[in-house]
Order: structure tokens, then C-alpha cells, then sequence
């Protein structure tokens, strides 16, 4: 039997309370009190992976080193924690059911009837003990997706509820995480709405041992007394979660309420060692009292959700505390993007972002957004699809290739600079099947990268199908645009540069991924120091030029 320690928390009243941070907060105290630690998302949805869903309907995919396309919460998880998931960490309820009945076709349950339980819960069960018996954690906090009540999500309940039987006293812990609404009419904290959603848990048969409260008011001891009594958990049991203006605020507000004291004293664990947050805490005070801000836009097409670019925004914001800084993002619609309105759109910006995606829609506009920044030699990060339109614009406007497109957008074009990969060419399936995961890029001695950097060899993660035309590459470098990363083993081009441009970058990977709280990406470091370097430049010349205006008068 593993001696991992399990964990698992679980939502109730309504979705989006923030399990995910909650869980990503106290893994993170327990990680500074010494503890190995990893945390698993168990999704209640039949799609095999988030990897084929829209952004509008399910926010960011996240791509794990070894290529799993993963739910967003995933991201959260090594922001915090600092250590890389893995396949093993997402679970779907279309995976679940995809390896019962890949078990069936081979014969494995020798004719029996195949039922949710035993066989989808011991496979729940299964996947859930996965890591323990893999990687020897002390401890493991698994997050169960959606809502307790939903038929979703049945079948997940079940399994910790034998899990807790099975694995014994002492060796399983169940968070519940639920609203407190306040009642601005009446001026109360209700909490009827928690002790209903504990009523739909006990009638799984699982007593919650710790209860954590999402709420905008503070409780007061009588309310935590009266929630306490009617849901059968200790008072230093019920925790309170109030709302706070950065998520990086949680795990300090968990150790201020002792939830990972709770924790360790109820699972029996030897811990003497408290957790040391000084460092996390310098960084929630750099983000919330910066020196000073600068303006980013982050041009894409899925704007309107914020999710869909949320490793992105963060690791902005992981950059931008490391210059005790404010960055204000603007999202802006790449549909909304023309040649005739990209100056006003984009005025004020000292720096852009043009962020990844799929499809022709808002193409041209991203395209444009390119070309304005190389033009007005604004700081550029183009991250994969934004990297390819950064090479398209740069065919057409600099290189004479007029109709230059990618073969994904216009698969007629007559100079396809960028193009489908040799080996996407045979694929048909759409899940699963891109290039996904880390791979290595050798990096040119003397760039602007391997400044940033600092080193020649580094591994990224991917998530495309398309890539940079080598056919077209010596004209491009004869023209300016170099290729400053390379693949060492297919010698795809993964990095490019303009050399004679201040700060113009597009990777084909996503660095947004492995960028965390106390390590941010050094390509977003090196974004948002030329962007307030192009700040303090414009005010320079602004004074003088004002200095020089009112010496002439």
C-alpha cells in the first residue's frame, strides 16, 4: 500500500469558487513545510482531453511537458508549486471510459457485465493512486471537477468515498469548498446555502473533515460556531476564504486561517518545520505596491475570456512583479485590428503581445498588429500562431512575397512560409495528435534570446501543427529576419528575431507554460524591461522636447 497521504477537495453551492487555487494554495504551504507534494484534477466532462474544446468553453488548454493537454487549473498548480505535472495529473471522465472499454475489448473482465461500479470507480480509484505508487509522494491533493450533486460527478464522489474506507483512519482528508452569499438587503452572511451542499455530500455517503467558506464579508465566530454544529466538523475546521484582489493572496490568507496546521495535525503527519513565505510574500507585495506601470497589449481572438490566455496574463504579471511593476494589459480583438485603425487602436502601447491560436479568423488583424510594432519599433512577442504572423507580414511587406500566407489560412498561397509539418501531413484525427510537449532548441550565440536566456540549449513546450518554411529561411536572413533558436534534431525553426529592431521576438513555443511565481519566463522579463525602457525613453523625449519648446519661445 502507497504511504502517500490523500487529499481531495470538493465544490459545492455553485462552480468557479476556485478549487483549483484553494488546492494550488495549500499544496504550497505544505511544499514549504518540507513535504513532497503533487495535485491531480479529476474532470467530470466525456471530451478525452480539453485539447479539441474552444477557449470560449473551457478556457486555456494547458500542454504539460510530456505533451498531455490538460485543464487550466494545471497551470495554477505549477505556478504555484513550481514543479512540472504530467499526464498522470488531468483526468477525464472520457478517458476513464475510453480505458473500461479498451479493457473490455481485450477480454480483461472475462464476460461480466461492465458497470460504473465496481469497474468505473475502481478505475477512478486507479488513476487516483497513480502517482503515489509512481513518484512516492508524502502527499497528494486531488481535485474533483464541478459541483457535488451533479450527475457528472457521481461516479467520482463514490470512488473517494471507497478510497476513504479502503486506504483507512488517518490517510484521507475531504475539503469542501462552498459559498457564504451576502445578502445585501439584509445586511447577512447566509449560510444555509453550505449546509445544504454538505447535506448532498453526506448522502454520498462522505463526511467533509474541513470546510473552506468562500465569502466577500467577514464570518464571525458565531456563524463559524453555527455552520461548525449543523455540518458536523470541528469550529478550527471551517475556514474562510474572503475575496482578495490577487489570487497570490490565497495561500497567505490559508496560513494566516491555519488550514495547513489543520491539515497535517488531522492526517497525522510529522511536520516541525513552519512554512518560510517570506519570498512569496515580497512577491504579492511587489505585485500589489508597484513602483511603477507601463501598457501592454495582448492582441488575440479570444479576448472576451479571459481563461483562454491565462498562462499568459500570469506570466505578465510573474514579470512584471519582478520589476516592481505594473503591467496593464489590454486585450484587444485581432477582428477589430485594420491597417487603417491599428494607430489608434494600438497608441500608447509600449509593448505587444500577439498571442497564439487556430483558424483564419482574425488573421489579417494580427498581421497588421505585427507589422505596426516592427514599423514603430515597439517590443514584440509573437507566440506561436502570433510568431507566424510576424513571419507572413515580414514576407509580404520586406521580402516582396505579396501573397505569402500559411497553408492552414490559404492552403493555395504561392509562397507558403509557413506550412504544415512533414509529419501532421498523414494526420486526420484531430485530439492528441499535434506536437505537443518539451522539445529542445539550440539557441545563436550573440542574440537577443541567448542574452535572455543566458545559455545555448533549452527545452520549451509546444502545441502546433504548422511551422516556419526552411525553404524561404536564407531569404528571410538575407533580409533582416533571423532565425536565432533551431530544433537540434529536425532543425525546425523555433525562434525569430529582428536584429536591427530594439526588442522583436516570435517563438513557435509557448513560454507562457512553464513560467511561475518565484521563476519568471526570462522572454517576458526581457518583454516588459523593453517596454518600460521604451516608456521612460518616450518621457525623456518628451521633456526635453517641452524644455526645448519653451527655450524657443
Amino acid at each position: 500500500m502507497s504511504s502517500s497521504k490523500y487529499i481531495f477537495i470538493t465544490g459545492g453551492v455553485t462552480s468557479s469558487l476556485g478549487k483549483g487555487i484553494i488546492s494550488a494554495s495549500l499544496a504550497k504551504l505544505l511544499q514549504e513545510r518540507g513535504l513532497s507534494v503533487t495535485i491531480q484534477k479529476l474532470d467530470p466532462y466525456i471530451n478525452v482531453d480539453p485539447g479539441t474544446l474552444n477557449p470560449y468553453e473551457h478556457g486555456e488548454c494547458y500542454v504539460t511537458e510530456d505533451g498531455a493537454e490538460t485543464d487550466l487549473d494545471l497551470g495554477h498548480y505549477e505556478r504555484f508549486l513550481g514543479i512540472a505535472t504530467s499526464q498522470a495529473n488531468n483526468v477525464t471522465t472520457g478517458r476513464i471510459y475510453q480505458s473500461v472499454i479498451n479493457k473490455e475489448r481485450r477480454g480483461d473482465y472475462l464476460g461480466k457485465t461492465v458497470q460504473v461500479v465496481p469497474h468505473i470507480t475502481d478505475e477512478i480509484k486507479r488513476r487516483i493512486k497513480l502517482l503515489g505508487a509512481r513518484y512516492k509522494y508524502d502527499v497528494i491533493l486531488t481535485e474533483i471537477g464541478g459541483t457535488v450533486g451533479d450527475i457528472e460527478s457521481l461516479p467520482y464522489i463514490e470512488a473517494v468515498r471507497q478510497l476513504k474506507w479502503e486506504l483507512g483512519p488517518g490517510n484521507t482528508l475531504v475539503i469542501h469548498l462552498t459559498l457564504v452569499p451576502y445578502l445585501s438587503a439584509t445586511g447577512e452572511l447566509k449560510t444555509k446555502p453550505t449546509q445544504h451542499s454538505v447535506k448532498v455530500l453526506l448522502e454520498t455517503g462522505i463526511q467533509p473533515d474541513i470546510l473552506v467558506l468562500r465569502t466577500e464579508k467577514t464570518l464571525t465566530r458565531d456563524l463559524r460556531r453555527k455552520v461548525a454544529l449543523f455540518c458536523n466538523v470541528e469550529y478550527d475546521s471551517v475556514i474562510e476564504s474572503i475575496n482578495v484582489s490577487t489570487i497570490y493572496e490565497v495561500p497567505l490568507l490559508m496560513q494566516k486561517e491555519k488550514l495547513d496546521a489543520i491539515v497535517i495535525r488531522k492526517l497525522g503527519i510529522k511536520s516541525s518545520k513552519n512554512p518560510d513565505m517570506k519570498p512569496w510574500k515580497e512577491f504579492v507585495s511587489k505585485l500589489k505596491h508597484p513602483r511603477q506601470s507601463v501598457d501592454i497589449a495582448l492582441v488575440g481572438k479570444y479576448v472576451e475570456l479571459a481563461d483562454a490566455y491565462k498562462s499568459i496574463i500570469e506570466s505578465i504579471n510573474h514579470a512584471g512583479a519582478f520589476h516592481n511593476s505594473k503591467v496593464n494589459i489590454h486585450s484587444i480583438h485581432s477582428e477589430d485590428i485594420t491597417s487603417q485603425n491599428v494607430a489608434e487602436i494600438l497608441n500608447g502601447m509600449k509593448g505587444m503581445i500577439v498571442a497564439p491560436g487556430f483558424g483564419d479568423r482574425g488573421i489579417e488583424g494580427k498581421i497588421t498588429a505585427a507589422q505596426f510594432a516592427r514599423e514603430k519599433k515597439i517590443p514584440f512577442l509573437g507566440i506561436c500562431l502570433g510568431m507566424q504572423c510576424a513571419v507572413i507580414e515580414y514576407a509580404r511587406n520586406k521580402l516582396g512575397l505579396t501573397r505569402a500566407h500559411s497553408t492552414e489560412m490559404n492552403p493555395m498561397t504561392p509562397d507558403p512560409v509557413i506550412d504544415l509539418m512533414e509529419e501532421q501531413k498523414g494526420v486526420s484525427e484531430k485530439g492528441g495528435t499535434m506536437r505537443l510537449g518539451a522539445y529542445a532548441c539550440r539557441i545563436k550565440e550573440g542574440t537577443l534570446v541567448h542574452r535572455l536566456y543566458g545559455k545555448t540549449l533549452i527545452r520549451e513546450r509546444h502545441r502546433h501543427r504548422y511551422e516556419f518554411n526552411n525553404d524561404y529561411l536564407k531569404e528571410y536572413e538575407k533580409n533582416g529576419m533571423i532565425a536565432s533558436g533551431i530544433n537540434p534534431d529536425n532543425k525546425l525553426v523555433e525562434i525569430i528575431e529582428i536584429p536591427n529592431h530594439p526588442w522583436f521576438v516570435g517563438i513557435q513555443f509557448h513560454p507562457e507554460y512553464s513560467s511561475t511565481v518565484m521563476k519568471p519566463h526570462p522572454l517576458f522579463i526581457g518583454l516588459i524591461k523593453a517596454a518600460l525602457e521604451l516608456k521612460a525613453g518616450d518621457s525623456k523625449g518628451s521633456k526635453s522636447k517641452k524644455m526645448y519648446t519653451a527655450s524657443t519661445r
